[in-house]
Order: C-alpha cells, then sequence, then structure tokens
C-alpha cells in the first residue's frame, strides 16, 4: 500500500511553519521558513520543499495541504482590501455611518477615538427599491429598472467587489438573489456577496457589516487560494488544498475564497487545533493554550476537549458576526521591542515588534532595538546552542548590545534589565490568560496549561506559577504546532437561520424539524464542494436569551435529550448565565438564532511515540550560565531529541530542539511522557 501524507502549513509574522504528517504511522517532519510578507504563497512553496527534501519525500506523494492564512486578517489590518460597492434597501443607505454606539476607553475615551472609515463607503453605497416583511412576505417588489440605472452608475466608480444587503433578507432571499444575476449581467466581473449566503441572521447592521468584509477580503484572498492552488497542482497533481476556517474547522479552497470572512481568524484556530489534538493523546481535556510567536501571543481555553468559540470576530476595530475560536491577543512576543518612555522612565515592552526583517538583534539580520528574544538570550535561556528554525545561528553580543540600552537608561545590570524585560512580557501574557479563564467564569488551577509557538516554551513554565495551571506540556515540536493543528483538524461547515419564538409558543417537534432542515443544508455545501461524506458528525446550537433581553448566549442542543429538548435548552442556558454574570432569572427564554455544525471525518492519523530513555546523560549538551530571581545559577542543556519516554529534567534546566527551547526552572521537573511531551510540574507536586 502507497504511503499518502497530509502537510500543514501555518503562516505567521515572522516564520512560516510546514508539517509533513505520515498517515500510516504518525511520523512527523518540520522545517521553518522565513515568512514574506510582500507575498505569503513564495514562504508557502519554500517551507514545503524544504521539509519534503529534508524527510526525502517526493511532492507527489502529498495528497493533502492544510493551510492556516493571514491573507484575510492582513487585508484587514493594512487596509489593503477591494473598493466595495454596497446596495442597500432604499432608507438604509446610511446602515454602515450610523452602526452601533461605540466608545472606546474610560472617561473622555471618544475625544481622542478615531472611528475608522467603513469599507462601503457611503459614495458607494445604492438603494434598491424593494421592500421583504419580517416575516418574508414580499411588501414592494423590486424595480429592476432603477436598479440597472444605479448599477451602471456604480460601475463607472471602478469598484472591485459588490455587496448586497437588504432589509429581512435573511427571512426571503429572493430580491438579493435577483440583484445578484443583474449585476452579473451588468458587471461580469465583479464578485458579488450576498448577506443571506454569508450570514442568514437577524440584526441589519450585523449582517451588513460582515458581508461588507467578505467584499473586501474577497478579491485578495481569491487571488491568494487560486495562485496557491496553480503551484500546488503544478507540484502535486491531484493533490486537495483545504484552509483553516477562524472556528478551527477546515473548508474548501473554493469555500474559503467565496466566504473569506470566516478566515480572519485562521492563523491562531490552527494552534488549538494542534493543541487539544496533543493534549487528547496525552490524557488532558481541560486546556489553557498559550501560542507565543515574533509578534504576538495567543491564548484560549478548551473545556472537555473542545475549544470555546464566540458568534464574533474581531480584527482591529472591525467586529463581524462569523464564529471563531474565542483567541485573546496581546501583543507581546519574541520580536516585542522594549522601551524606556522619556516622560515616566518605565520600562514597557510591546506591543511594537522587530518582525521577521530585520527581526532582534540576536537573528543577526541587522536588528538593533532590544527585544524579548534579546532579553531571553541575555538571560542564558537561549543558548547559543539553539539554531533558530534549524539553521539560524544566535549573535549572543548583537543581543547583549541592544538591551544594554535598557539597562543604560535604568541604571542596572545588563542582566537586571534582561529580566526586567522578560518578567514585563510575562505579565502581559499572564493578563491575556486572565481574560479567557477568571473574567469567563473558569479557575485556571483545574487546566493545564500547553505552550507551543517558537517562543512559548521559554515562557511557559514561569507563566504556570502565575496561573497555578498545572501541569505546563511542551509538545513536541511547539514552533510548528499551529501547522499540526492544521493537518489534524476536520471538516466543517454549518448552516443557521433567524427563528425568534418563545418557548411557550414553539411544538419542540417544529425546532427539530428546523433543526433537521439546516443540517441537510450544511451537508449539501460538503456534496456541493465534492467532498466525500462518510462518518459525518452533526452538533446543534442554539442562541437563546430570557424574553425582553439584549443579548444571547450560545447553547449546545441535543436532540436526543430524554428530558425534553427545551428543558434542556432551558437549563443549560440558566447555569451558563450564572456562571458568566453570577444570577439566573425565572423568566421565560425565547430562541434567537439556530444552527447545525456539520464535522467531516476525523484524521485517520495516529500518535507517534517515542522510545524510553531513562538514562538522559547522553543528551546532554553542555552547561551554561543563566540569570534567575536575580542569581546566577549553573544549568544543564539538553537535546530534545536525545530524551524519551520516562525521561526526567530537574530544573533549572534547558531543553533545545530544532523549532524551541524549553526553560525548565528551578524546583520544577520536566517529566517526558510516552508520546515525546514534556509535563513541567513543581518538584513538591505529588
Amino acid at each position: 500500500m502507497s504511503i499518502s501524507y497530509r502537510l500543514g502549513v501555518d503562516v505567521g509574522g515572522t516564520f512560516t511553519d510546514v508539517l509533513l504528517l505520515n498517515e500510516q504511522n504518525g511520523e512527523i517532519h518540520t522545517a521553518k521558513v522565513s515568512s514574506t510578507p510582500s507575498d505569503s504563497s513564495i514562504g508557502v512553496l519554500a517551507g514545503i520543499e524544504k521539509v519534503c527534501a529534508n524527510a526525502n519525500v517526493a511532492l507527489s506523494e502529498i495528497t493533502h495541504v492544510m493551510h492556516g492564512t493571514t491573507v484575510a486578517t492582513n487585508t484587514v489590518l493594512t487596509g489593503t482590501g477591494a473598493k466595495v460597492g454596497l446596495v442597500t434597501t432604499e432608507g438604509y443607505k446610511q446602515v454602515l455611518q450610523i452602526a452601533r454606539s461605540f466608545v472606546p476607553g474610560g472617561l473622555g475615551g471618544w475625544v481622542i477615538y478615531q472611528k475608522s472609515e467603513p469599507m462601503a463607503p457611503l459614495e458607494l453605497t445604492i438603494e434598491a427599491q424593494e421592500r421583504v416583511g419580517a416575516d418574508g412576505t414580499i411588501v414592494k417588489q423590486l424595480d429592476e429598472a432603477s436598479l440597472r440605472e444605479s448599477l451602471a452608475a456604480l460601475s463607472s466608480q471602478n469598484i472591485e467587489a459588490l455587496t448586497v444587503c437588504l432589509i429581512n433578507s435573511f427571512t426571503n432571499p429572493l430580491h438579493e438573489e435577483r440583484v445578484r444575476e443583474i449585476a452579473t449581467e451588468l458587471l461580469p466581473q465583479i464578485p458579488v456577496s450576498l448577506s443571506s449566503d454569508v450570514i442568514p441572521e437577524m440584526q441589519e447592521y450585523e449582517r451588513t457589516v460582515t458581508t461588507v468584509t467578505n467584499s473586501y477580503v474577497r478579491p485578495r484572498v481569491e487571488s491568494y487560494i487560486r495562485n496557491l492552488e496553480e503551484e500546488l497542482e503544478s507540484r502535486m497533481e491531484g493533490v486537495t488544498l483545504n484552509i483553516l476556517r477562524s472556528d478551527g474547522g477546515l473548508t474548501s479552497a473554493a469555500s474559503a475564497a467565496n466566504y473569506p470572512v470566516n478566515l480572519l481568524m485562521s492563523g491562531p484556530a490552527g494552534g488549538v487545533a494542534g493543541a487539544i489534538w496533543v493534549a487528547s493523546n496525552a490524557g488532558y481535556k481541560n486546556l489553557l493554550t498559550l501560542d507565543i510567536g515574533g509578534t504576538s501571543t495567543d491564548v484560549a481555553l478548551v473545556q472537555d476537549g473542545s475549544a470555546q468559540l464566540r458568534r464574533e470576530t474581531t480584527v482591529g476595530d472591525v467586529t463581524v458576526r462569523a464564529s471563531s475560536v474565542d483567541v485573546r491577543t496581546v501583543g507581546a512576543g519574541g520580536g516585542s521591542i522594549a522601551h524606556v518612555p522619556e516622560l515616566t522612565q518605565a520600562l514597557r515592552v510591546g506591543p511594537q515588534s522587530a518582525g521577521a526583517e530585520p527581526g532582534p538583534a540576536a537573528y543577526g539580520n541587522g536588528g538593533i532595538e532590544p527585544t524579548v528574544t534579546d532579553a531571553n538570550v541575555v538571560l542564558g535561556y537561549l543558548p547559543s546552542a539553539s539554531r533558530l528554525g534549524g539553521d539560524m545561528a544566535i549573535d549572543s553580543s548583537a543581543a547583549r548590545s541592544a538591551v544594554k540600552k535598557i539597562a543604560n537608561g535604568l541604571d542596572l545590570s545588563v542582566e537586571q534589565a534582561a529580566e526586567g524585560i522578560y518578567n514585563i512580557v510575562n505579565e502581559n501574557m499572564f493578563g491575556a490568560l486572565r481574560l479567557v479563564s477568571v473574567e469567563q467564569g473558569h479557575d485556571p488551577r483545574d487546566f493545564a496549561l500547553i505552550a507551543f509557538g517558537g517562543a512559548g516554551p521559554l515562557h511557559a513554565n514561569a507563566l504556570g506559577k502565575l496561573m497555578g495551571s498545572w501541569p505546563v506540556i511542551i509538545p513536541p515540536g511547539p514552533g510548528v504546532l499551529c501547522a499540526y493543528g492544521d493537518a489534524t483538524t476536520r471538516l466543517r461547515n454549518e448552516a443557521s437561520r433567524t427563528l425568534i419564538r418563545r418557548f411557550s409558543s414553539l411544538v419542540e417537534e417544529d425546532l427539530i424539524k428546523e433543526f433537521k432542515k439546516l443540517e441537510k443544508n450544511a451537508e449539501k455545501s460538503f456534496a456541493d464542494e465534492e467532498t466525500s461524506m462518510p462518518d459525518l458528525e452533526t452538533n446543534f446550537q442554539a442562541d437563546v436569551r430570557y424574553h425582553g433581553q439584549g443579548l444571547s448566549l450560545t447553547v449546545e442542543v441535543d436532540l436526543q435529550e430524554k428530558r425534553g429538548v427545551f428543558e434542556a435548552i432551558a437549563v443549560d442556558f440558566d447555569e451558563m448565565h450564572e456562571k458568566l454574570f453570577t444570577f439566573a432569572l425565572p423568566a421565560e427564554k425565547e430562541l434567537v438564532n439556530i444552527r447545525a455544525v456539520v464535522l467531516g471525518e476525523k484524521a485517520k492519523v495516529k500518535a507517534q511515540s517515542v522510545r524510553p530513555v531513562s538514562d538522559i546523560s547522553s543528551a546532554k549538551l553542555g552547561s551554561q550560565s543563566i540569570f534567575v530571581d536575580g542569581n546566577t545559577l549553573e544549568t544543564e542543556i539538553y537535546r530534545r531529541d536525545g530524551l524519551g519516554s520516562g525521561s526526567v529534567i530537574s530544573g533549572p534546566a534547558i531543553v533545545t530542539e530544532m523549532d524551541s527551547t524549553t526553560l525548565i526552572l528551578p524546583h520544577h521537573q520536566g517529566l517526558v511522557d510516552d508520546f515525546g511531551n514534556i509535563i513541567i510540574t513543581p518538584e513538591t507536586q505529588d
């Protein structure tokens, strides 16, 4: 039987990570290459060629490429999207300008707030003379003649994408679909996004801004995916390209190109998916994930093996209605620049980053600003034995010179300044972890902390101490875990609709029928994408609120619930409401939206076990001094590939590997489990 390979690719701000996975035995090969911000596909293809060369695997043996991309995210952040035209119902032209009330910051925050311009400007917005009622009835027929005149005028403005969002179209998409037909006739080269396709749910502003964002990023994402597909096909005939969605599931390249608003958190979702996979093999289902890259840190909470999701995705100051893993991001990473403001004379770290070019001073690429990576080098946590990406040497003297700027400004030794940088960036990450745990009603002591990303293992032990989260898990190849998640996650599609009904006015059998209709729609998407459909799994969800309440909470729904579907939803909603807000009300509940989430077949990949190694003396690379808590200590350095199942590493210790370096602090120890994970616990813990 021929061997087939799955390939996961994750593009970060600093590095592009590639992981090659043997589907038969679980063997993995990894590679890191520098990201190419001008055209990320260049870095992707370079990484693929590098990992295949390292593994001695022909490109033709790769059957699936799973890709987490930041193209959509970066398009929004940099404001480089398409010129978008918008079609609204007559009287709703200013929907994006009116928006929702929002005042950032504390007192007087509005004084300095600069509201960004809508992605579809007012001068490119036209009105359609039509009206659909809230119940889906046609109140006023579409005036096609008037629409044609307006579209003709819009075409002279050189728009690059068109959004159609008509009032109440989520109940009846007839008029939106007719507008698309006419627009395709008059503007044949312009991609058209319908709100009834992108998000068939109530709330006019949210539906409009979500669909406009889809149009804004669509041309760039379409172009990127099309070019990447062509390049992959030229090298690997018959290969299937899947793109990671914000909710942690995979979608086809065609669906990703048509609905790129679902990709805004594609990159961070890959790390969470990989963490779930690794931790489940190690026997842990409740996790705090810590992904520290070169530019930022992403954290998330996983409960019972499932990531917490939210119904809104925020990138910059743009918030859209799209499911995403509840990832919180702070501008703190290995490339974060330390500085001492002249006014306060207090040390600050980030959010500015040295990025991939030139990067930290330690990279030896001309960087001169002091970064977190440079601080780790000065402290001895990142020794010269660590070669970044497997082949990038560390310039210790350049790192020391950079950190010396901070030391001089604060009248400290270079080591004290470096430790200050290290501690401050840890506090920034600690704040993000509290957002997804304590502030969501979860005790972090009930969760293990799994750390990955190039810099994650250097800070994991310290953050475990701050959070009280044990054990701290360092997976094999932590720097490429996002790519691992891309390669092992499942296809995912969902279908939703608004259904505002009080519990007292809805028959249970009717609700089940509505869920089943949505399930068929979601399954149809798999069929339309020519995706095989064995072993599909469906989860049902309902957005629920107390009658008269403004907000809603998403509750998982079991259609086979013995105590009754409505009763189960009500109990789960009350429990969730009390957990988040400390109270529940004896009030009638009502549905807002319902959805069916269909998951494809699980990846048939078994975790690779490692050989037992009790004597770790052969894994020693040497020793060096490190600076911890104001003291200089001597520590051993180990090769991770020299460790195995049962290996015990007592702190202080440093473990190096191709893509990352792990720091084990004094009075802690690391135990290597059967799958190669380093399980760090305090020495006093049983």
